[in-house]
């Protein structure tokens, strides 16, 4: 066990043109900057390993992108084996679409195959050449994120830290149940067959704190079982709550103290509280949300907009400041491991009978739409679950399973858990239950983004984040991968 350093770094991701936003199914173009979007890398060596863990505001780092990054990486430097370098996205819907994202959303072409080939797509925003392309796009973050992690390695030094926790109400379930056995996302629970939320919330806080040898404060790490998507329908570049989180830190602290967001697992978590639904200040375009019988309630402020994403913002600091006020024990060593680890999951399949309804809805809605000259996000929403259900017949055909990495580090009695999804907090729940670890970090949409891992429930009831093409994998892969991850923790601590 010996002496830890650690070294930060940050690193702006704004474009010098305007940007396509990625995270809803209708285009969206920035209009202005409502908080600077960035990539934050906190370096670790100790006890003879090494990591570089960046959390970079965007929505999601899928394979392609994270090879771009590590590639760029490599090129700065030799003393860090690149799969060392973890990088994970706080899910902001106000910021980059990049080059090589794979998915149905934002995407003009999901139907392409599908739909009448004289029938064309409607953008809702003009892109230009005026803003940012997705290429140009993942080629600035990938050298910025780069940048940010030779920067934090070239600076760590020897360094205290502390591993503390505390509590802030940000992640509410957003899946309603029914009568019938269904559920929906974003659903109406004013309506009388609502029966309850499909899950659970966390409103805990993992919090380390790190100090030079002074005992004076140099970062933050944060861990929140929810995305960053209050402003996600929004035109304008943000960093969402967590950016007025940090601009709150910094009013208290001084701006060259670091923040690492860490999104913990939040596959069915948001920022809103779905039974005191308050509506959004101005109209949204989510064909998810529908609201017939509304009455104005008491609580907080629209999660829609920055008068939420304030309050969020400011509770969260609050809280870590809170937390840093209250701090006892500053440790100077711990034994620090790094562990990377590849699995294969299960590939989630459709049915014939699944396959059969999908081609029978495509040729129903491609009939009904072929004397339209065009056809718009409105259209692609209702049709890319089929679409999606027939790339994945024809994925399954060849495939298996679905190669993933993950990280498993030690910090003294602290366990990171990485995971490439949007993972259900049921599954994060039964990792944090069972490690043997003091305080453990879940981490996802982290080195890699492969769609919603839903849990088994939520599969049978269905809708938006549980259909079959919203992630590779289902719950037997779920189950799977905390099984492997519970494992590999206690590992470290037996």
């Amino acid at each position: 066990m010996g002496k830890i350093l650690i070294g930060w770094a940050e690193e702006s991701i704004i474009p010098k043109k305007k940007a396509s936003l990625a995270g809803q199914f209708f285009e969206r173009i920035s209009q202005f900057v409502e908080s600077d979007i960035t990539a934050t890398a906190m370096a670790v060596e100790a006890d003879g390993s090494q990591m570089i863990m960046v959390s970079v505001d965007i929505v999601g780092i899928n394979d392609y992108q994270l090879s771009a990054i590590r590639e760029k990486f490599a090129s700065l430097t030799s003393e860090v084996d690149p799969r060392n370098l973890i990088v994970s996205a706080t899910h902001s819907h106000t910021s980059l679409i990049l080059a090589g994202r794979k998915g149905v959303n934002n995407t003009k072409d999901v139907l392409s195959d599908y739909l009448p080939k004289n029938v064309k797509y409607e953008e809702s925003a003009k892109v230009d050449d005026s803003v940012s392309t997705p290429e140009e796009s993942l080629e600035l973050v990938a050298t910025k994120v780069a940048l940010a992690a030779k920067k934090a390695w070239d600076n760590r030094k020897e360094s205290l830290y502390a591993n503390e926790f505390g509590r802030a109400a940000v992640g509410m379930c957003r899946r309603a149940t029914y009568l019938d056995g269904s559920a929906k996302m974003w659903g109406d629970t004013n309506t009388g067959d609502f029966v309850a939320l499909e899950g659970g919330n966390d409103s805990g806080v993992e919090l380390i704190f790190t100090f030079d040898t002074n005992k004076k404060l140099t970062g933050i790490v944060a861990n929140i079982a929810c995305p960053a998507q209050i402003l996600e329908q929004r035109s304008f570049i943000s960093a969402d709550f967590w950016g007025r989180t940090k601009a709150n830190l910094r009013a208290k602290f001084g701006n060259d103290i670091y923040l690492l967001a860490l999104c913990g697992a939040g596959g069915d978590q948001c920022p809103r509280d779905l039974v005191r639904w308050v509506n959004p200040e101005t109209p949204i375009d989510d064909p998810n949300v529908e609201r017939n019988n509304y009455f104005p309630k008491k609580a907080d402020p629209s999660m829609y907009d920055i008068s939420g994403c304030n309050r969020v913002g400011k509770r969260v600091a609050n809280e870590i400041i809170s937390v840093y006020e209250e701090i006892t024990d500053i440790k100077s060593e711990a034994p620090f491991v790094h562990k990377v680890i590849d699995l294969d999951v299960p590939l989630r399949k459709v049915t014939q009978k699944d396959y059969n309804e999908a081609i029978r809805e495509l040729e129903y809605y491609s009939n009904k739409i072929k004397d339209k000259e065009t056809f718009n996000f409105k259209d692609t929403a209702k049709m890319y679950i089929y679409a999606g259900t027939l790339e994945r017949y024809a994925q399954q055909q060849n495939q298996e399973v679905v190669p993933i990495e993950y990280h498993i580090i030690r910090l003294g009695d602290v366990a990171f858990a990485t995971n490439p999804y949007e993972l259900y907090l049921d599954y994060g729940n039964r990792i944090k239950a069972r490690s043997k670890a003091q305080q453990t970090f879940i981490v996802q949409l982290c080195c890699g983004s492969h769609g919603y891992l839903p849990t088994e429930k939520a599969e049978i009831a269905g809708h938006y984040s549980a259909y079959v093409s919203g992630g590779d994998t289902g719950h037997e892969g779920g189950d799977l991968l905390t099984r492997e991850t519970i494992t590999q923790i206690n590992k470290l601590f037996e």
